[in-house]
C-alpha cells in the first residue's frame, strides 16, 4: 500500500473522523505521516484527501498496511499517535505495537477520550515496553483539522519531543486579546500567536482535565439551551427569533462557540422539508461518559460541581421520552403568563444575565474540582495555563476564559474563581437580573436545573451558615456520627445521649 520508500516523522493508527483530520493538520505543518487503520477505505480517503489539498508536489501520508510496516516507515526513536475509541482498543493496540517490534524509547500518544485512570494504569503497564504518553484533544472534527487545544501529560521527557509537534498543529490566540487566530483553509499555517497547548502533569493529569473540560461543556450547553427553552415555550419565540438574540448576545459577554453553533442551529432549515430543524429533532439527549465521570469525581473528591452534576441528569431525564409523554397528560404546571412587549423585552435582558451568572458558576465548580483534585493526586496544575489553551480550538472556547486566565494570574493559589474580584463584581451586579430569570423561568414551568442549580451554588458559597448544624444534630440522633460546636475549640467531638432521659452531651475522645 506504501509509495516510494521515505521515512517518516510520525506514525499515526486510526483515521477516524477526528484521526484523518489531525493527520491533515500534521501534514499541513510539515510532517510526514505513515498512516494505519484496521479498514482500507479510510486509509485510501486520508491518502486522497492529501493528494487534493496537498500543494507541494510530494505526498505526506504514506499509507501502511501492517503494524510492523508502519513501524518500518518511521524515523528512529518512533512516534505514533493512536486516535482510537478509549477502553480495550487502546491497550489492542498497544499489544499489537509490541509485537510489532516497538521499543523503549519509544514514544506512544494516545489522543482518545480516555478515562484519566486508564492512562495510570497504562503507564505503569507498558512502562518497560515504550514511553506511554497522553494528549487529550478538543475541538472536534474542524478543531482537529486547523487547530485543537490539546492537553498533554505524562513522561516530561516525551514532551520535549513532542512539544515542538504539538504547538505546531495546535489553535492560537492573540496574547493581547485571547482571541482566535482564525485558519479555516487547508495548507494554512499558523505560526504568531499563544499556541492552545501545554504540558499539563504527569501521567493522567490531562485526561482528567480534558474530563473537567468536558463536565463544562455539559453545563455550559444546558445553560443555553434553558434559555432556548424559556424563550421558546415561555415566551412563544420561534427558533428563527431566538437565534437573533442569540446573535445578538454573541456580540457581547457571551461570545463563545457553544452560542455561535447554537445560531447556526436554530436558523437551519431540514434540506427536505424546509422547516426549522431544532423543531424536528427529537428531544432525547446522548451523552459519551465524560460528562458523567466529571459529575461522579466531584463526588469523590467532595467538590460541589451542582450545575455540572444537572447538566448530566438533564440528559438522563430527556432520555425518559416516553415516561415524560404519559406525565406530561396527568402532572398540571402553572397556569399560563402573558408578558407584554416590554416585559418580555425585559425578561430577555434578565435571562441574558442569568445565563452569564450561571457560566461563571459553572466554570467555578470545574475549575475548583481540578484544583482539589491535584492537591489529592500529587498535580502542580497551571490554572491560568488550562484557561490560556481553552481560548480556541475547544468546545468550551470563549471570550470569557480570558478572564479566567488573569483571574489566576492575579492568584494561582485561588481557592474559587467566585473570591476573584473581577467574577464576584460581576455576579454581585447581575445577581437580581438572574434571580428574576431564574422566577420567570419557574413561574413558567420551564425545567431550569442548570440556572436554578448554579444560582443554589452561588448563595450557599455566600452564606456563611448553612443548616447542615441541624444536619449533624439529625445524624447524631440516628447514628452517633458527632458534632463539633462553635462555642468550644476546634476539632472537639460532640455526641447527645439521646436515648437516654437526660440527654447528656459528653466528648468524644
Amino acid at each position: 500500500m506504501t509509495q516510494d520508500k521515505v521515512l517518516c516523522d510520525i506514525g499515526f493508527i486510526g483515521l477516524g473522523v477526528m484521526g484523518k483530520n489531525l493527520v491533515l493538520n500534521l501534514a499541513d505543518n510539515g510532517f510526514n505521516i505513515a498512516a494505519f487503520d484496521l479498514c482500507d477505505e479510510k486509509i485510501q480517503e486520508a491518502m486522497e484527501q492529501d493528494k487534493q489539498e496537498n500543494t507541494t508536489g510530494s505526498p505526506r501520508v504514506y499509507g501502511c498496511s501492517s503494524y510492523t510496516e508502519l513501524i518500518s516507515q518511521l524515523k528512529a526513536p518512533h512516534l505514533i499517535v493512536l486516535s482510537v475509541p478509549a477502553g480495550a482498543p487502546v491497550d489492542q493496540v498497544c499489544e499489537n505495537l509490541i509485537g510489532a517490534g516497538i521499543q523503549p524509547d519509544d514514544i506512544i500518544i494516545d489522543t482518545g477520550n480516555s478515562l484519566w485512570t486508564d492512562t495510570v494504569a497504562r503507564e505503569k503497564k507498558y512502562k518497560s515496553n515504550f514511553l506511554l504518553f497522553s494528549s487529550a484533544v478538543s475541538g472536534g472534527e474542524v478543531g482537529a483539522r486547523f487547530g485543537p487545544s490539546l492537553m498533554p501529560s505524562g513522561s516530561p521527557y516525551a514532551w520535549t519531543r513532542v512539544k515542538p509537534i504539538w504547538e505546531a498543529i495546535a489553535a492560537k490566540v492573540d496574547a493581547e486579546t485571547g482571541k482566535p487566530i482564525e485558519r479555516s483553509k487547508p495548507g494554512q499555517v499558523i505560526t504568531e500567536g499563544e499556541p492552545c497547548a501545554a504540558y499539563i502533569g504527569p501521567a493522567g493529569a490531562g485526561h482528567y482535565v480534558k474530563m473537567v473540560h468536558n463536565g463544562i461543556e455539559y453545563a455550559d450547553m444546558q445553560i443555553i439551551c434553558e434559555a432556548y427553552h424559556i424563550l421558546n415555550a415561555g415566551l412563544g419565540l420561534s427558533a428563527d427569533e431566538i437565534a437573533d438574540i442569540f446573535a445578538q448576545w454573541n456580540n457581547g459577554l457571551l461570545d463563545s462557540y457553544l452560542m455561535e453553533i447554537s445560531v447556526e442551529v436554530l436558523r437551519h432549515k431540514s434540506c427536505d422539508t424546509g422547516t426549522t430543524l431544532v423543531d424536528l429533532i427529537l428531544d432525547k439527549a446522548g451523552q459519551k461518559g465524560t460528562g458523567l465521570w466529571t459529575a461522579m469525581s466531584s463526588l469523590e473528591v467532595g467538590c460541589p460541581a451542582p450545575t455540572i452534576a444537572q447538566a448530566v441528569y438533564a440528559r438522563s431525564i430527556s432520555s425518559f421520552k416516553q415516561l415524560r409523554t404519559q406525565a406530561c397528560t396527568m402532572l398540571k404546571g402553572p397556569e399560563s403568563v402573558t408578558l407584554s412587549n416590554q416585559e418580555k423585552i425585559d425578561y430577555i435582558a434578565q435571562l441574558h444575565d442569568a445565563i452569564y451568572c450561571a457560566k461563571m458558576c459553572a466554570y467555578a465548580q470545574g475549575f475548583q474540582l481540578m484544583k482539589l483534585a491535584a492537591k489529592e493526586h500529587g498535580w502542580a496544575l497551571d490554572f491560568a495555563n488550562i484557561a490560556k489553551i481553552w481560548r480556541a480550538g475547544c468546545i468550551i472556547r470563549a471570550t470569557f476564559l480570558q478572564s479566567i486566565a488573569h483571574a489566576y494570574e492575579r492568584n494561582e493559589d485561588l481557592d474559587n474563581l467566585l473570591l476573584d474580584n473581577f467574577f464576584a463584581k460581576q455576579l454581585s451586579e447581575r445577581q437580581f437580573n438572574w434571580r428574576k430569570a431564574v422566577c420567570g423561568a419557574t413561574m413558567f414551568g420551564i425545567p431550569n436545573g442548570a440556572l436554578s442549580s448554579a444560582l443554589s451554588y452561588y448563595d450557599s458559597m455566600r452564606s456563611e451558615t448553612l443548616p447542615a448544624n441541624l444536619l449533624q444534630g439529625q445524624r447524631d440522633f440516628f447514628g452517633a456520627h458527632t458534632f463539633e460546636r462553635v462555642d468550644k475549640a476546634d476539632g472537639k467531638k460532640y455526641h447527645v445521649q439521646w436515648s437516654t432521659p437526660e440527654r447528656k452531651t459528653v466528648i468524644i475522645e
